[in-house]
């Protein structure tokens, strides 16, 4: 009871009691698969689903790529996967007892893990509770053998449920971009992730406006087809960048829908890509 009461009343100060109590916070990091060696993590994130995460974590995976990086990206999304299908990627994924082979993108080379590689049929729903979800996502960083890459994007599943959580505890992240559209509900969901990023104390890289506007293609003129950007108003609230403003593209979307986005160029993203390559 001396004891409990002694630890209780601890000041942080080990020196000052004798260094009888761990005052520090305990970490829920995971160690890295063995034959991995990752030089920066990146997480995608938003506060809702709909927003166009995949495609910004895609866009910014191809880009990097394009520059000659090593790029990776863990689909965390487990109920919603998607990345597999944009890349066009079929093939389960392989593995040994040394660990889960992740799957390459045809001309880039990107590697990607996803459950839909792991599932015999990936069109069946994945209905497992959340703490099961969260331990897959922890196996996608301490059993795929994710080799040297330069990045390792995240896209995550929306909100700030159980896997937002466990990336953020159980991964050691650079930081983070979340993603948003204009609409006013979006931004206000937009500022729950900012709160929750700052409340786990993860950098926020900075924010990319997905579905920003529409361009005609016959006179140019700038369509805002969900409304008025707020998103600087966001940026600003919290103090971080806004890193693009995406307009809608149907050839983009075509091309996502066909597998083959590694053919998109997408030059809406470029600040996005040099604030992740800083």
């Amino acid at each position: 009871m001396a004891e409990e009461m002694n630890n209780q009343g601890c000041s942080g100060d080990c020196g000052s009691c004798g260094g009888g109590c761990d005052a520090g916070p305990e970490s829920f990091l995971k160690p890295l698969n063995m034959f991995s060696s990752i030089k920066k993590t990146i997480a995608v994130v938003s506060g809702k689903g709909g927003v166009g995460k995949s495609f910004v974590t895609s866009s910014l995976a191809v880009e990097l790529a394009k520059a000659g990086y090593k790029v990776g990206i863990m689909d965390a999304d487990i109920t919603g996967p998607s990345i597999p299908k944009v890349f066009g990627i079929k093939e389960p994924a392989q593995g040994d007892e040394q660990g889960i082979i992740p799957g390459k993108t045809k001309e880039l080379g990107i590697e990607v893990m996803s459950v839909n590689m792991l599932l015999d049929d990936p069109s069946k729903p994945v209905i497992w509770r959340g703490p099961v979800i969260a331990g897959v996502v922890e196996q996608f960083w301490t059993d795929v053998m994710w080799g040297e890459l330069d990045y390792l994007l995240i896209d995550m599943p929306p909100g700030t449920g159980d896997v937002p959580l466990t990336v953020f505890q159980s991964i050691a992240l650079d930081g983070i971009i979340i993603v948003t559209s204009p609409q006013d509900l979006v931004q206000l969901i937009v500022e729950k992730a900012c709160n929750m990023a700052e409340m786990m104390n993860v950098p926020i890289l900075g924010i990319v406006e997905n579905y920003s506007y529409f361009e005609c293609p016959d006179c140019g003129k700038k369509i805002n087809i969900f409304g008025e950007s707020k998103v600087d108003e966001t940026a600003n609230k919290f103090g971080v960048d806004v890193l693009g403003k995406l307009p809608i593209v149907s050839d983009m979307a075509e091309l996502a829908d066909a597998g083959l986005f590694e053919k998109i160029e997408n030059k809406y993203i470029a600040d996005a890509v040099n604030k992740i390559k800083l």
